[in-house]
Formats: C-alpha cells, sequence, structure tokens
C-alpha cells in the first residue's frame, strides 16, 4: 500500500495532466464543493455526505461532496467557500489540508448554477466529523467501490416536475438509501478519469 505521501503525490499528478474547464460566465449562480481524500487500509477513501431531508428543497437527501453556494464573507473566492462550508457542515478544517488541484467546471441542467470542485488530500487516523444540521451523515468510500460495476445503476429522477433518466452510483449497503447522481457524478466521472480509474460508462440520457 502506498503511504500518504505517495498517495497524495499521485493524485497531485494525474490532476495535472490537463487544464480544468473553468466556466467564464458571470451569470452563473456559483457554488464549490471539497472533494476530499484520505488512505485507507485498502487505499485512497473519499469523503461524502447525505444531506438531511427538507421540504422545498430540490437536493434533500441527496449524496453529495460538502460545500454550498458563494457567500458575500467569501469574497468572490471558490476555494475558501468551500473550505467554509465544509467546515460549517462537518467541523472539517481544510485550510491546512494538502491542496491538490481542482477539477472542471459543472454546470446545473434544470437551474444557472456553476459548481466549482477543489481536491484535498488529509492524513493520518480518519477525522472525526460532527454532521450539523443539514447534513443527515458522512461516510468515506474506498475508490475500488466507485469502479465496482454492480454498484452502477440507470434511474429516473424528477426536478422541477420534469423527469430525466441519469447513470448513478450506489454507495450506500441499504437498498432504500439514495445513490449519487447529477452534478456530484459528473465531478466524480472528472476525478476518476483524471486518475486512470474511469468508472464504468453509463450514457447519459441528455435532451
Amino acid at each position: 500500500m502506498k503511504t500518504d505521501l505517495e498517495a497524495m503525490e499521485a493524485v497531485e499528478r494525474g490532476l495535472r495532466r490537463s487544464e480544468p474547464w473553468i466556466d467564464p460566465d458571470p451569470a452563473h449562480l456559483s457554488a464549490a464543493v471539497a472533494l476530499v481524500l484520505r488512505e485507507g487500509e485498502g487505499g485512497l477513501e473519499m469523503l461524502f455526505i447525505r444531506r438531511a431531508e427538507w421540504d422545498g428543497d430540490p437536493w434533500s437527501g441527496d449524496l453529495a461532496f460538502p460545500g454550498g453556494r458563494l457567500d458575500p464573507e467569501d469574497r468572490g473566492d471558490l476555494r475558501r467557500a468551500a473550505e467554509r462550508e465544509t467546515l460549517e457542515e462537518l467541523e472539517l478544517d481544510l485550510s491546512r489540508s494538502r491542496r491538490l488541484g481542482r477539477l472542471s467546471d459543472v454546470l446545473g441542467r434544470a437551474e444557472s448554477i456553476r459548481v466549482s470542485c477543489f481536491v484535498y488530500g488529509i492524513g493520518g487516523e480518519r477525522p472525526r466529523l460532527s454532521p450539523n444540521h443539514e447534513i443527515r451523515e458522512a461516510f468515506w468510500t474506498p475508490l475500488a467501490d466507485l469502479r465496482d460495476p454492480s454498484r452502477q445503476l440507470h434511474r429516473e429522477f424528477r426536478y422541477r416536475e420534469r423527469g430525466v433518466r441519469m447513470p448513478a452510483l450506489r454507495l450506500l449497503e441499504d437498498e432504500r438509501a439514495p445513490v449519487l447522481w447529477g452534478i456530484t457524478y459528473k465531478l466524480l466521472e472528472d476525478f476518476m478519469a483524471r486518475m486512470d480509474q474511469p468508472i464504468p460508462f453509463m450514457p447519459w440520457d441528455e435532451p
């Protein structure tokens, strides 16, 4: 097994192979998330959250990376927004963590929002996470699970009264639990491709 340092250096090299696409349109609402990695017993693990369920919230109960929308206090700094939101949601301070790179921006399909993703590496034991009221749970998933074909599926989702069939990924063992899809799935696709560990191809039912 690689050491923490070796594993993070490999991720950093993968992210440097090509420049991420950065959306130049100032009209889009901005959000930022953190893709957090650590070296576990069986290799790299990735941090996910399961959002709390709220009436009227289009992302209620979804699986995602920690993060949220850009606030005035972030002063236009998307990386700062990702770190602030992660600290607020999980009490996980990324300000001194290893910054490994950035993924390409992803645009929302149903509303004018741009999501930027920053990648971090943390060493040592699993950090203690304290989810706030916005988060139902936080959990770590081995990268090997993300490439497991048995966890891949297509599912129809409804958003603003519109149905669309999309690729999804089952991360939790409970068959009734939400699956990973949408913007976070696209960010994950980008990351895994850059690591030369692409997740099994699942075509998108684009309009």
